[in-house]
């Protein structure tokens, strides 16, 4: 599928306003949708404090993605830039959720998440620089085997995909 000049715009600023995760995973659903034409619904992520290396997981065979909580608040600390942060929760959630849709080889996960953030973005956005570069490059002279993480305990985002879909009990 072609992503217009028109569709960029929009993504562009959907990533920019988002204020919760489930608005940052609404876009990217939509933008492997418009993409590379994949699509699994029914999601759950958690959060959970993991060493400072590890962005996000998913277990495979599970409809689970795991996001590093203590990640993301150091992000929000260093850049104190809402669409840095929304961009770099972008690129993780993108990446996991291509391992949710099959793809396991973490070289083909890179590229389809560089395809994808050029395709629905643009060349020049900051979620095609992060995807090209590495999402850590925000982190970049961080000491982040010093920072202590703290264990609050695994939690789940409530609301986090909302199901177009009615069920009868």
């Amino acid at each position: 599928m072609k992503v217009t000049d028109l569709s960029q715009v929009t993504y562009r600023s959907k990533i920019e306003s988002a204020k919760h995760y489930r608005e940052i995973w609404e876009i990217v659903k939509d933008t492997v949708k418009n993409s590379i034409d994949e699509y699994r619904a029914s999601m759950l992520l958690f959060l959970d404090d993991l060493p400072l290396h590890l962005g996000a997981y998913y277990p495979i065979g599970t409809n689970n993605i795991v996001l590093n909580r203590a990640l993301i608040h150091v992000i929000e600390t260093v850049t104190k830039n809402q669409s840095l942060v929304n961009a770099f929760v972008y690129n993780l959630l993108t990446h996991e959720y291509l391992h949710a849709l099959g793809h396991t080889s973490e070289d083909e996960v890179h590229s389809l998440v560089c395809k994808i953030s050029r395709d629905c973005f643009g060349d020049n956005h900051a979620v095609t620089q992060l995807a090209k570069e590495n999402p850590w490059s925000l982190l970049k002279g961080l000491p982040l085997d010093q920072i202590e993480v703290p264990n609050r305990g695994m939690e789940v985002v409530k609301d986090f995909e909302v199901s177009p879909q009615r069920y009868i009990i």
